[in-house]
């Protein structure tokens, strides 16, 4: 399943195999040339509807600018420009292996003039205060060691009427499926980065989706952070959830 790089290269997280630290800039940048690959095996294409989701619940118009974060290879800002081919993007992610792959892809797509990439963390964003239209962070939020400062600042740079959209790996503790997907995430997933990439690293995305909170307390970090929630719905009988918010008018 999809897990794009967003962190802060010195925050607290799993050590992995050569001191790297799990969800780290670092840790991607290893295995970026592979990620696409993993990505659709390991969720069975899946990822790509995901992606198309979350892109829609941005509720895009023509000349909208969107923030997208743990932009990773760039596959949610080029989603961003097929469905509306006039907005302009700005990635933004830790790991230069994973942007490196990402702006091959935006100059072989021709759309450099309408996206650009930078590195940097969702904790400290360089963004005046409501000044774009939208933020995505698909697959990524659970890599970033302070989230509720990473949530802050997406509202605070989101305009008054804008949307936060949050894509994020579910492990699902009920229904008839959750066992199977269950074992996917512990067993198949790991086993399949760890033979397509030989790296280690893919046992971190076990651990990662186990441990990130459940829907119910994600919607609660995010009201804390100043996210007005609008929408919650899962995805692929819940191994995926979509979170879609404004920033929260302050009251004086």
């Amino acid at each position: 399943m999809p897990i794009s790089a967003m962190s802060s290269f010195d925050g607290p997280s799993r050590p992995t195999a050569g001191g790297v630290r799990g969800g780290s800039g670092a840790m991607f940048d290893r295995i970026a040339r592979r990620y696409d690959l993993l990505n659709r095996l390991s969720s069975f294409g899946r990822d790509r509807a995901w992606r198309r989701t979350a892109v829609a619940a941005l509720g895009l118009e023509p000349g909208h600018r969107v923030l997208d974060l743990a932009t990773g290879t760039a596959d949610v800002a080029l989603e961003i420009l097929r469905q509306q081919p006039a907005a302009t993007v700005m990635g933004i992610d830790p790991s230069a292996g994973m942007l490196e792959v990402g702006r091959r892809k935006i100059a072989d797509a021709g759309l450099a003039d309408r996206v650009e990439l930078h590195r940097g963390e969702a904790e400290a964003l360089p963004l005046a205060d409501g000044s774009v239209d939208g933020v995505i962070i698909a697959f990524g939020l659970r890599n970033v060691p302070d989230r509720e400062r990473a949530l802050s600042e997406m509202a605070r740079v989101t305009r008054r009427r804008g949307r936060i959209v949050v894509l994020e790996l579910n492990e699902p503790r009920s229904g008839l499926l959750a066992p199977l997907a269950r074992f996917h995430i512990h067993h198949v997933v790991p086993r399949l980065g760890a033979w397509l990439a030989g790296k280690s690293e893919y046992r971190y995305l076990e651990t990662s989706i186990a441990a990130f909170p459940e829907p119910r307390l994600l919607a609660d970090l995010m009201r804390r952070s100043g996210c007005a929630l609008l929408l919650i719905r899962p995805l692929t009988f819940g191994a995926c959830c979509l979170y879609v918010a404004r920033p929260a008018e302050v009251k004086s």
